[in-house]
């Protein structure tokens, strides 16, 4: 059971009035951020669709298919720009909620993982944006039929790179997921070493399901999320205290039965 505060567990209403606080300091900040983004909205959606506009021939462009399209799209990637912007923000919030019923041993773990999940979010979306995305559309535009021209419509094109953004953000949380799987007992460092060759079956599904289908696309999903893995396993060894003797005294269990 968590730490007791002191002076006794607060009340159900303290707890939900809390819960509000932390949910509006949360909302303002998003807010905030939405404010000074919305004003650049259309230069932000104009940097967005580079990787896709350096590639399209000469004399095209992206189209919009519907009325409202050209003036909501770009704020509503202003919007999700500000909710990443203010991650760290909500995290904090988060954080800041949950701290006072866990145990010190716990919140020192707490704040390293809620740091380094938000700049492993941060550094698979410029990944994808960088490196994957120009990859994609040189593949999508070199395939398309001859006397076709690619001409793409802005509300498709941001959700497909949001699906983009988010499997890669997500991918690279390999390593909190694997600490916290590791600290919560479900599996050890060495149950999870045992597993690298259907890991890496895996990474490249992943990779097939979430990229265009050529094998270059699905590589450069499937080889940095097995990388973040391997980079998990020594991560959750170091991190969690007791990992390296939970291992030994598994393997002292199970020496008599092999």
């Amino acid at each position: 059971m968590s730490a007791e505060l002191p002076g006794g567990e607060q009340p159900l209403l303290a707890h939900l009035l809390e819960l509000r606080s932390r949910l509006l300091k949360s909302l303002v900040g998003i807010a905030l951020c939405f404010l000074p983004l919305a004003y650049f909205a259309r230069d932000l959606y104009s940097l967005l669709a580079a990787p896709l506009l350096s590639l399209m021939p000469e004399g095209s462009s992206m189209i919009a298919t519907e009325v409202a399209t050209p003036f909501i799209t770009p704020f509503k990637l202003a919007a999700v720009l500000a909710f990443v912007g203010a991650l760290p923000w909500v995290l904090y919030q988060i954080w800041a909620f949950v701290a006072p019923g866990l145990y010190q041993n716990e919140r020192r773990l707490v704040v390293p993982l809620l740091a380094s999940s938000t700049l492993l979010f941060y550094l698979g979306v410029a990944f994808a944006y960088l490196l994957v995305l120009p990859t994609v559309f040189k593949f999508l535009i070199g395939v398309a039929p001859e006397g076709v021209t690619v001409m793409t419509d802005i509300s498709k094109y941001l959700d497909f790179i949001l699906t983009i953004f988010v499997a890669f953000g997500l991918a690279f949380e390999t390593p909190v997921a694997i600490v916290l799987l590791v600290r919560t007992g479900f599996v050890t460092p060495a149950q999870l070493r045992a597993q690298r060759e259907y890991v890496l079956v895996g990474a490249f599904v992943v990779g097939a399901i979430f990229t265009p289908p050529d094998v270059l696309s699905q590589i450069l999903l499937a080889v940095p999320v097995y990388l973040l893995y391997e980079l998990g396993i020594v991560a959750a060894r170091w991190m969690v205290p007791g990992a390296r003797e939970v291992e030994a005294q598994r393997r002292e269990t199970l020496a008599p039965r092999e």
